[in-house]
């Protein structure tokens, strides 16, 4: 289970996690994907260098080269690391904090990403401690900064804060009304962006989307992050409203929906990715509902992760083809069930 889940959160009942990156580079060193391996070493050095004295013990370093293709993908379905990270292996590297809330990505699209995740809706107090770290790196490293625009970044859409706040929210009754289209709409209109599960190009599974700002210029942090924090406010109470409506119009139909999904988890023996995520929906749903009272949401949230390809090998601790996997997958959730 990811550690990070453990975490005290608020809004949990529709609120999976949030998350902040910060997109920082070098003052006068090319960006990764122009930079030379010896550049790489010496971002890389200068990066390390500066955490030494405050990392301590906390924080343990990888080298993504060192790391075996099922190592890096699992990284990547915890949300540890992003996918950009593992695209030039020789040259990339991360810092993962011991409770993995805070992973300091070197040489990803830039020199240096921060982020850090916990479970529910923390944007506010997740700032607070991003911004310190922040801080202690900016007190030792040059940072590639203009006047006039801010942070400097390989992509411009990240210029200005370099700030990428997102929550991951969990909407299987706007799904289900169809009124998941226009609010997905009314966000994009505000200056906010909804992806998938995993990130820009991913698909929404299990009714849980992924809603970020896209503006980092000519807004400050706290204004971004208080933006997004309303929002989401907004949406997690539409989402509650609606499931008390169908609680009172429908709820036969919504017991029965969940209590099907269960049933179908606890003794199926062939269970794909696809299948499995939709069946979490509804039983996180259930549980969130008050439906299944004997059970626990952070149980579907780890099994969410933990049944992903790269998660279950790691657990089966062996490689396993689709059509085999699709068969331990089916034989964790009943164990954990």
């Amino acid at each position: 289970m990811a550690k990070w889940l453990n975490g005290s959160c608020l809004k949990n009942d529709v609120v999976i996690s949030s998350r902040i990156r910060l997109a920082r580079n070098l003052e006068d060193v090319r960006f990764p994907q122009d930079m030379t391996m010896e550049e790489s070493k010496k971002v890389t050095d200068e990066i390390l260098d500066a955490v030494k004295e405050w990392k301590s013990d906390k924080y343990e370093f990888h080298k993504i080269g060192d790391l075996s293709s099922l190592e890096r993908r699992v990284l990547i379905e915890e949300h540890l690391i992003s996918p950009s990270l593992i695209e030039s292996p020789d040259k990339s590297s991360f810092l993962l904090r011991n409770d993995e809330k805070v992973t300091i990505m070197i040489n990803e699209e830039d020199h240096l990403r921060v982020q850090i995740l916990s479970s529910g809706l923390n944007l506010e107090n997740d700032w607070n401690e991003l911004n310190q770290i922040d801080d202690m790196l900016e007190d030792r490293l040059d940072y590639a900064f203009s006047d006039k625009f801010g942070y400097l970044t390989a992509c411009p859409t990240n210029v200005g804060t370099g700030i990428r706040a997102s929550v991951m929210i969990h909407l299987p009754c706007l799904v289900l009304t169809g009124y998941i289209n226009n609010t997905l709409q009314a966000v994009n209109q505000i200056g906010l962006t909804t992806r998938g599960l995993y990130g820009e190009g991913t698909e929404a599974l299990g009714n849980v989307f992924q809603i970020s700002n896209q503006v980092t210029l000519g807004e400050t942090e706290e204004e971004i992050i208080q933006k997004l924090n309303n929002v989401i406010l907004q949406i997690t109470e539409k989402e509650k409203d609606i499931r008390n409506k169908l609680l009172e119009v429908r709820r036969h139909e919504m017991e029965d929906r969940v209590f099907r999904s269960l049933g179908l988890l606890k003794y199926a023996r062939i269970m794909s990715s696809r299948e499995s995520m939709k069946l979490f929906s509804d039983v996180k749903m259930g549980i969130e509902m008050g439906i299944l009272k004997d059970m626990n949401s952070n149980t579907i949230d780890s099994l969410m992760i933990l049944t992903q390809p790269a998660s279950l090998q790691k657990y089966f601790s062996k490689d396993l083809i689709p059509e085999e996997r699709d068969i331990k997958r089916a034989e964790l959730i009943r164990e954990k069930l």
